[in-house]
């Protein structure tokens, strides 16, 4: 695993639970799982990924409960399929926690070194060299260098390489990537200041708490809580505009300094007000870094302006007007290479046996790079051990969502996981997670007995909470009083307890209290998840209808050396996207941008008439839909 951050760890725990002998190489083995910017774990559709990190046994879930000093469980007004966990964290302590993880993994080792190569024999990836002359041999390698490839930090005018604030880039080993033929993008990132938080004036901020009740990203491991810390609202002024466009051109940005390509949902502040001219004041958040210090991370205020005018924006914000600054905000350029080289396991198509996970991949966050490391650890170990494969359903998970989106795609800018991006987010729950992926970590060796024992608790309970439901009757007389509390419509009849709670305001733990019905604390914990599903049961089902439509579209296989140029009738535009990407079923052909319906009905049509037409056809392949 080249890289320590959160790819390369969860990529180096899930291959070390597989059995793999695994190597862990980074430039600084203090840095493990370093929160370069926010300290924050979670957020939409990423806090759903979590989640489906711990169900699959992986890391990230037990480090953030570890270092978690501010909860909150978001968008609690909108429906349970963007009601998503986040967590402020002590960014040293979540370091620290991830760490120790990892050395308590029996087959896997840590090495503090820089990887200058990637040893290459047959087209084939056979380990890794570093700066030492060490040459360390592997059935299979992963590639988790975040932005430390060719990076290079910009803060006005001025720029030196560094993969990050204070660590060295990676220049030796992105010129060997060059070497090998990877298809090599550039973006660019950046990260706000940091501030002394005993220089601000809270009395002019809005304070925000976290949620009182305690949450905890892992299913399956407890620890103590830590004391919670607070978060603060802040507003930028006319006067903070003021300063940003009046220096413009002295911004790496807007002073054509900067050629990677930026995340647009992320901008930094310059770019807000420029891009969004009637917005003249914008809001930031002050998040604590951690306990036992007074630094706090300036979210919103992004930007890469020379330190002298940050500082004057900075004291241009009510309650910052005495603010220390005791990092600069900086943007920084890396090489990331083209995923749609990738194929599903997240292997490269020009280097067999190389495994490609993270910001390399051309995404962005600690969650995204999470889940990528530890699909592409499990498929290097399996590599390695003569295993077939493991790939993950969009229908099923957000890490397959995201796969599937970057191989099939492609990225144009940093990507980033959205709760609109998944077609089945109602599904892909963050209180299911378990369900949905338990089975598959456990048949695979990631998840251990006993943790996945408690999985199947969880199943029996929820069904019998279901089934005791759907069998009890209220009459009216019994249920009315309730209905009339929670100002529904009285019945006339008779009515199952789970036809009650499809009522927009019934509540299940309320009904139940109202009937008297002692509830024991394991079945407290599955109230909410047998609520969402009973509530939302009809969405559920046709959002299964559309899960089959996509899975028979997925069965319909693409013969590896069809002949696009011959198929009449295909757009040219289709023609060439199809030849260029060779997607390997009609359901990958599908999402491949710039391939209309047109296109796919007459790929049907071709595909059912090489069918019929050749009598030695696999027999596997399924009708189209």
């Amino acid at each position: 695993m080249i890289g320590g951050g959160h790819s390369g760890a969860e990529a180096a725990w899930a291959s070390a639970a597989l059995g793999a002998r695994t190597l862990l190489v980074s430039s600084n083995l203090d840095s493990l799982g370093q929160m370069s910017c926010n300290p924050s774990i979670g957020g939409v559709a990423k806090g759903q990924l979590v989640r489906e990190i711990d169900a699959m046994g992986g890391l990230m879930s037990r480090a953030a409960d570890r270092a978690s000093i501010h909860f909150r469980m978001l968008n609690m007004s909108k429906g349970p399929a963007v009601q998503s966990p986040r967590c402020q964290a002590d960014r040293s302590l979540y370091s620290r926690s991830l760490r120790s993880l990892l050395e308590s993994a029996q087959s896997l080792t840590l090495f503090q070194s820089m990887v200058t190569g990637i040893l290459v024999s047959d087209k084939c990836a056979v380990g890794v060299e570093t700066a030492e002359g060490n040459r360390f041999i592997a059935g299979s390698v992963v590639l988790a260098g975040g932005t430390f490839l060719n990076g290079l930090i910009r803060v006005g005018d001025r720029a030196w390489p560094a993969g990050r604030a204070g660590d060295p880039a990676s220049t030796a080993l992105a010129g060997n990537l060059r070497e090998l033929g990877l298809p090599v993008m550039r973006f660019k990132t950046g990260t706000p200041p940091r501030i002394d938080g005993r220089t601000v004036d809270y009395a002019a901020l809005t304070e925000q708490p976290g949620d009182s009740e305690r949450f905890l990203f892992s299913f399956f491991h407890d620890c103590p809580p830590l004391p919670q810390r607070s978060c603060w609202h802040a507003r930028t002024s006319a006067r903070t505009r003021e300063i940003a466009l009046a220096n413009l051109k002295r911004s790496s940005l807007y002073g054509g300094y900067i050629q990677g390509r930026g995340p647009r949902y992320c901008p930094s502040i310059e770019d807000k007000f420029v891009k969004f001219p009637e917005r003249e004041v914008q809001h930031l958040f002050l998040e604590p870094e951690g306990l036992d210090t007074w630094e706090i991370y300036l979210n919103g205020f992004s930007n890469s302006l020379p330190p002298e005018v940050q500082l004057e924006m900075l004291h241009s914000v009510p309650g910052l007007e005495q603010a220390v600054m005791v990092k600069p905000a900086y943007a920084i350029e890396y090489d990331c290479y083209d995923p749609r080289e990738l194929d599903f396991s997240l292997q490269s198509s020009h280097i067999a046996g190389l495994f490609l996970a993270g910001q390399v991949n051309g995404t962005s966050g600690y969650e995204e790079a999470a889940g990528q490391g530890l699909a592409a650890g499990v498929n290097a170990a399996h590599l390695a051990l003569g295993r077939e494969p493991v790939t993950f359903s969009r229908a099923e998970s957000y890490l397959g969502v995201m796969i599937d989106d970057i191989v099939s795609c492609g990225v144009d800018e940093p990507y980033r996981l959205f709760s609109s991006r998944a077609e089945f987010r109602l599904s892909l729950r963050q209180d299911n997670a378990d369900l949905r992926l338990s089975p598959l970590a456990h048949k695979l060796g990631l998840l251990d007995g006993p943790s996945y024992a408690k999985v199947l608790r969880k199943k029996e309970l929820s069904e019998a909470v279901q089934q005791e439901l759907g069998s009890t009757f209220l009459s009216p007389e019994k249920a009315n009083p309730y209905l009339e509390s929670i100002g529904e419509t009285p019945v006339s009849s008779g009515i199952g307890l789970n036809k009650i709670i499809k009522r927009p305001t019934a509540s299940l733990a309320g009904l139940l209290t109202y009937l008297g019905r002692e509830v024991t604390a394991a079945e407290q914990e599955v109230l909410p998840q047998v609520e969402m599903e009973l509530k939302y049961s009809g969405f559920m089902q046709r959002e299964r209808g559309r899960v089959q439509q996509m899975e028979r579209m997925e069965g319909v296989r693409i013969p590896s050396g069809l002949d696009y140029s011959s198929l009449t009738g295909l757009s040219r535009e289709g023609r060439d996207k199809l030849c260029a990407r060779c997607p390997a079923t009609l359901g990958q052909a599908q999402r491949i941008p710039g391939i209309s319906p047109s296109d796919i009905s007459l790929l049907m049509v071709a595909l059912s008439r090489a069918r019929s037409g050749n009598s030695d056809s696999d027999s596997s392949e399924t009708e189209g839909p």
